[in-house]
């Protein structure tokens, strides 16, 4: 029996580790094969392995040759540094909107007193349960009254109003954040703006970094905002770009593979580099009711 004070054996950690591979395969493996697919050929995809038509062996994931022109040819074919560009205007103006109009409303609920507070939470956490699908036709009629149409406005203005995920994540993280500072700068003389810029922002990076990932991700994923508003090609984003891939070259599937890599690689890497700080932001949130 191994002593609690001296931590886990090395048996303890490989058998932990194994079983970590084990249970992460079934979800490497649509990324693998999109790898693979990305390095091939089209004549080698569809091959059949084995005996079995359509058998899959792990051999069959290995490219022989490597097609490493398939990435190059990717980019020939469509404009997918356009459509990188767009994304990443996109991806930086929400981050902006949402994180910092989120933070001001999260400091209103969670360090000011007023009457009907708790009820306005409450109210503005319930629709968080509302449908995207429901708000859909009503907000893209509404954004086609004010000539928004074709333009990215309809996906830019509505991030300065908060995102209520948002907002609940920082109100929890700036619940948590002790009084003191607070109630000394009032005594000198702060003001709640001054309080919320240079005291609570500054203590408050790993839940804004976290928002600011979440953001992203939801930005740079979005198929259904360009879908409904964007009607320029000049204006597509790389989600939304990659199904017009498919639509026009169907049959190009190591090149539509090799675009979607490219696509997932900033957000594999970006989770990687923010790995650490996310999970510090997730566990500090919801530490005070």
């Amino acid at each position: 029996m191994s002593n609690s004070l001296t931590g886990p054996t090395l048996a303890q950690k490989a058998t932990v580790w194994a079983a970590l591979a084990i249970l992460a395969v079934p979800a490497a493996l649509p990324l693998v094969w999109m790898v693979s697919t990305s390095l091939k050929a089209d004549t080698q995809i569809y091959n059949a392995v084995g005996s079995g038509a359509g058998a899959v062996s792990l051999r069959s994931l290995i490219p022989d040759p490597v097609r490493w022109d398939n990435y190059p040819a990717a980019l020939q074919t469509v404009p997918l540094v356009d459509y990188l560009r767009n994304t990443i205007l996109l991806c930086v103006v929400s981050i902006l909107g949402a994180v910092g109009s989120s933070a001001i409303v999260a400091y209103g609920f969670a360090r000011t007193e007023f009457r009907g507070r708790h009820a306005l939470f409450l109210l503005m956490i319930s629709t968080m349960a509302l449908p995207g699908q429901v708000t859909m036709i009503p907000r893209f009629a509404m954004f086609k009254e004010f000539g928004w149409y074709g333009t990215y406005l309809p996906l830019l203005v509505p991030v300065f109003f908060a995102s209520p995920f948002l907002v609940f994540l920082l109100t929890q993280f700036f619940k948590t954040l002790p009084n003191e500072m607070s109630e000394a700068a009032v005594v000198d003389g702060a003001t709640d703006w001054a309080i919320f810029t240079r005291i609570v922002l500054p203590l408050s990076k790993p839940a804004l970094a976290t928002c600011s990932l979440f953001t992203f991700l939801g930005a740079w994923n979005d198929f259904f905002g360009p879908l409904l508003y964007i009607n320029d090609p000049a204006k597509y984003t790389l989600a939304y770009g990659l199904q017009q891939f498919l639509s026009a070259y169907g049959g190009k599937w190591a090149q539509l593979m090799a675009a979607s890599t490219l696509f997932t690689l900033p957000i594999v890497v970006l989770f990687f580099l923010a790995q650490k700080t996310f999970i510090q932001g997730i566990a500090t949130t919801g530490g005070k009711g």
